[in-house]
């Protein structure tokens, strides 16, 4: 009897991936979970595929925004979510990363726990600083902070950011040590260095680009391996001596482990070809982000590397989880 239901099981599956390939995927609404607040990185970018997916597909796509503790609650959600397809999350490397380097007892792995559909975009930071800071390029700057350990103060986005975890990787590569001060948000952190409270630290290019334009923050680089389309001018770590360096928050595309492979490729297919589309490249440029375009295996050893980056930052920046 286990043998023959055993059978059966594997025929139906076998059944149901033959019509999801025969393109009966989706035929009711999908949602699509955004860890943040509107008008985000990730809200914006969900709003420009749902767009795009609902005519391509044939079904809406319906953006659930459920912001709150760096995207960790909206993943555990995810990762107990029915793996057919119509509930996908954008999570980011905060989720997808950062958490679980920062807390390896959380109840999911993103390796296990998920099906890594694709990678959607890369968020570089700036490393910007105040106009008074004496240092006029990046190795001053080095510089500056090896002549005075732990005294230059660094502030970020929060303990667990991006851009905290982006300080403890510069300070690997860089060999330098600052002191830390964190802020809550993007936007505290940006008045705090303008305002002369804290000397540097990791931004969004869309938060410091005007103010950088207009001299009341100066910048030493851009956190990518290569330069972002959107800030053409602006030089890499990497290109300035950091060699290696690139750094950057990877939203992605994914839903609970078990995602049949049709309904996989289907999506890959067509976000693929929403992304190229030119409105969307516009957009995603105009506020800082870079087009990523890979499927799962790319993906995956993606989500990987991230994962051994920022346990190793947390272990050397001696970050707690709290």
């Amino acid at each position: 009897m286990g043998t023959r239901c055993l059978a059966l099981a594997c025929l139906l599956w076998a059944c149901a991936c033959a019509a999801f390939a025969q393109g009966t995927y989706p035929s009711k609404p999908v949602r699509l979970v955004v860890p943040a607040a509107p008008g985000g990185n990730p809200d914006v970018l969900a709003r420009l595929m749902a767009q795009k997916l609902s005519p391509a597909l044939g079904a809406s796509f319906v953006v659930d925004n459920q912001p709150g503790s760096g995207g960790i609650a909206a993943a555990i959600g995810i990762s107990k979510s029915a793996p057919d397809g119509y509930t996908l999350f954008l999570g980011d490397s905060g989720a997808m990363a950062i958490g679980v380097a920062m807390n390896p007892k959380l109840p999911y792995h993103p390796l296990k726990d998920f099906t890594l559909i694709t990678a959607l975009a890369a968020v570089p930071t700036l490393l910007v600083a105040h106009p008074g800071v004496p240092a006029g390029a990046l190795q001053e700057f080095i510089a500056l902070a090896k002549a005075q350990p732990g005294k230059v103060n660094f502030g970020s986005a929060g303990v667990g950011s991006i851009h905290h975890l982006t300080l403890a990787l510069f300070e690997l590569a860089s060999g330098t040590k600052m002191l830390h001060v964190p802020y809550k948000g993007g936007a505290p952190l940006v008045a705090a260095i303008m305002a002369g409270e804290v000397q540097a630290g990791f931004s969004g290019i869309p938060n410091v680009l005007q103010a950088i334009r207009s001299g009341k923050l100066k910048t030493f680089g851009i956190s990518l391996a290569q330069r972002s389309p959107s800030v053409p001018d602006i030089p890499t770590l990497d290109q300035q001596g950091l060699k290696g360096f690139d750094v950057a928050s990877t939203i992605g595309l994914q839903a609970a482990a078990g995602v049949p492979r049709p309904i996989v490729a289907t999506l890959q297919g067509a976000v693929a070809r929403a992304l190229r589309e030119q409105d969307i490249a516009a957009r995603m440029s105009a506020i800082g982000m870079v087009l990523l375009e890979n499927g799962t295996d790319e993906y995956v050893q993606s989500v990987k590397g991230e994962l051994q980056r920022y346990a190793a930052a947390v272990k050397a920046a001696g970050i707690r989880f709290e």
